[in-house]
């Protein structure tokens, strides 16, 4: 399998950690084994050659009583090699590099091996010397280890949760920069980031707390806008309307004003919508396959003969229903005024029921793929080929309104011809904690 480079800053600074400290412990071990254990290899050889020679020359003196005494002082005995293998001699590991140092000193080959029995003992035998002398090593105490390996341990687990606690402390502000910027994605507008963490991030979160504070502005300044459309413009067509129905009510152009009228006042209604599109409250418990119902019901804006519904069995969630009615009756407008009779909407639920979700279907010739993204813009009609009519807000409110329930909407050309957007809701939008 091909080796992935990790992704996240968290696994790549823990990957960085873990890279200096092996690269730390190497040079350690490096060190250790030069200037500590070579040295210390080196001198034990030359005393086991000293020993060697002191032993071998105490036994060509061919005394008895200064054997005695010698073995008595250093420890080292001399065995035949039938009483060495009975001591144990065939189970001792034999080391080159002891015997290629033992060399320098000695000035011939000599056979060194390394065996423990009660103690270490180190083995050496010569072609000079036929005997093996068995040289004792201090005892070494196996459960002094135990307090070494467990320190080592409680080190290195140390590290590791040290490095973890500090690859997660330089990562948190970048997570909460991410979800941040996924807010604004969902078109909400963040809180206020807190501005720590290392100097860099502390500048790229202040920047970022600045361009949300100015697209708040931006925002509010536009709802602000249309709001105010929406409230001047309606005065002076109220008056028009009225001027308009004192005349003659058999005159054609009346008619037009009055038709223009009501068109003007559908499209500020539009602007009032989309300004308020932001406003989390009224939300309460319902069921989305009764507001479905009510608005196909209503008959204002298809005739409910042209549309099927194949509403499956939901759970209440938590709507803004106003919001959703106005959702569900933007996407019937769409799919009429875009779109081929008869229309469908269908009804259902994540298989864990915590998503609930409804489409609306139409069977006309569908959108070019690379419009689908664009059309939930403002102020972008689905297909100008085919129609001139709208604002281009309807679809626009209706990612707002879906927005505002933390729902998301897909759009798909049907297979067999026709626009099918699917609008998606979490069963407590309201309840949902932001992501570390």
């Amino acid at each position: 399998m091909k080796w992935m480079f990790p992704r996240t800053a968290f696994s790549r600074t823990m990957l960085l950690i873990a890279t200096v400290l092996l690269l730390n412990l190497f040079l350690t071990y490096l060190v250790i084994t030069i200037y500590v254990v070579k040295p210390g290899v080196s001198q034990l050889s030359y005393l086991i050659a000293r020993h060697t020679l002191v032993a071998q020359w105490v036994n060509q003196q061919g005394d008895e009583h200064l054997q005695t005494r010698f073995a008595e002082l250093s420890g080292v005995e001399s065995f035949t090699y039938e009483e060495a293998e009975q001591r144990g001699l065939l189970q001792a590991t034999p080391y080159r590099f002891l015997s290629e140092m033992v060399y320098d000193t000695l000035g011939e080959q000599a056979d060194v091996r390394v065996g423990t029995q009660d103690r270490m003992y180190i083995w050496v035998q010569t072609p000079s010397n036929p005997s093996w002398l068995r040289v004792p090593l201090a005892y070494i105490d196996e459960g002094r280890f135990s307090p070494l390996i467990l320190f080592l341990l409680l080190i290195g687990l140390i590290s590791v949760a040290g490095a973890a606690w500090f690859a997660r402390s330089l990562n948190r502000p970048l997570q909460q920069l991410r979800y941040a910027a996924e807010q604004m994605v969902d078109g909400e507008l963040p809180q206020h980031l807190p501005e720590r963490g290392a100097s860099e991030l502390q500048a790229v979160t202040r920047a970022f707390n600045r361009m949300t504070r100015s697209m708040s502005h931006v925002d509010d300044d536009r709802a602000l806008l249309l709001a105010g459309i929406s409230h001047d413009v309606r005065t002076p067509l109220t008056r028009i309307r009225l001027a308009a129905e004192m005349m003659n009510p058999t005159d054609p152009l009346v008619e037009g004003i009055i038709s223009d009228i009501d068109d003007l006042n559908g499209i500020l209604a539009q602007f009032s919508d989309f300004a308020r599109a932001r406003e989390r409250v009224g939300f309460e418990f319902c069921n989305l396959n009764e507001l479905i119902e009510d608005v196909v019901n209503a008959a204002q804006y298809v005739d409910k003969n042209l549309i099927q519904l194949n509403l499956a069995p939901i759970p209440d969630i938590e709507l803004q229903p106003i919001a959703v009615k106005r959702i569900i009756a933007n996407l019937i407008v769409n799919a009429k005024r875009y779109g081929s009779e008869p229309f469908t909407i269908t009804s259902g639920s994540s298989f864990d029921e915590e998503h609930v979700w409804f489409s609306v279907r139409d069977h006309g010739k569908g959108i070019p793929e690379a419009q689908i993204e664009a059309m939930f813009e403002p102020f972008t009609r689905g297909n100008t080929a085919r129609s001139e009519e709208g604002t281009g807000l309807g679809l626009a409110i209706v990612k707002r309104f879906a927005q505002m329930h933390r729902g998301k909407i897909e759009a798909r050309n049907e297979p067999t011809g026709g626009l099918n957007i699917k609008v998606t809701f979490p069963r407590y939008p309201i309840a949902q904690e932001p992501r570390d």
